[in-house]
């Protein structure tokens, strides 16, 4: 029988993810794999970690990828990037950069070995480019941060999709569909809890796999959808 296997945040951890996936999950080519977005950032193989997911999509697994607001930070700070040095051989500062920078870019670049986001190569940028914003299954709507309920239509809304943290959910708007989501790190014991309560119709997975000096934080987790069980990986990089 098929499974389906959810995974949030990973915010460059290769080590940990590739443990996740062949220790824990060992998923055949007749599973499916969800990726919640937040590849990038924070830990120290940003590339490593896309590198993998490309591995496998290449090995033709079953797998669909979610944006989350780390890959839109990266694709709008190299497009704020300027191309050209200006006088005297500088170049223009790069606002979003530097603040992007303090939230795990600085890192994410020194994986790729860059200095400037322009010589980012063009295979990532089409891979990042090419991310989803939501997935709808028959049972679950899998998104990186969550909808925004006062929209009219709250899969019009990209910003709340990659950014949200916090928002009311109205399961009669969606089919009585329970969002699965992550960007926003919560305590593993927070987590079995939503997924143990389906009646809650909301699933944070995110686990905060790069706070690993913090108690109840820094794993890597996935959720399977048809038993609920949840695999757990600690942190193998930082």
């Amino acid at each position: 029988m098929k499974k389906h296997w959810v995974i949030p945040d990973i915010h460059g951890c290769a080590k940990t993810v590739r443990a996740l996936m062949e220790y824990h999950i060992n998923p055949s080519k007749h599973d499916w794999l969800y990726f919640l977005g937040d590849y990038i950032d924070r830990g120290p193989d940003s590339k490593g970690v896309i590198d993998y997911l490309m591995q496998l999509q290449q090995e033709e697994y079953n797998i669909r990828f979610l944006k989350g607001n780390h890959e839109e930070y990266v694709l709008k700070a190299r497009d704020a990037e300027p191309e050209k040095k200006g006088f005297f051989g500088f170049r223009k500062s790069n606002a979003l950069k530097k603040e992007w920078r303090h939230f795990g870019g600085k890192e994410c670049m020194a994986s790729f070995g860059l200095k400037n986001l322009r010589d980012l190569p063009q295979r990532y940028i089409d891979w990042l480019n090419n991310l989803e914003m939501f997935i709808e299954l028959d049972e679950f709507i899998l998104v990186h941060a969550g909808l925004d309920f006062t929209n009219e239509d709250p899969f019009e809304d990209e910003h709340s999709m990659l950014w949200t943290r916090e928002f009311k959910h109205e399961p009669s708007r969606v089919d009585n569909k329970t969002i699965i989501h992550g960007h926003v790190p919560i305590n593993l014991e927070l987590i079995y809890h939503y997924k143990d309560h389906p009646e809650m119709k909301v699933i944070d997975l995110d686990n905060g796999v790069y706070m690993s000096d913090r108690s109840g934080f820094g794993n890597l987790v996935a959720l399977e959808l048809g038993s609920r069980d949840l695999v757990v990986q600690y942190n193998m990089d930082m």
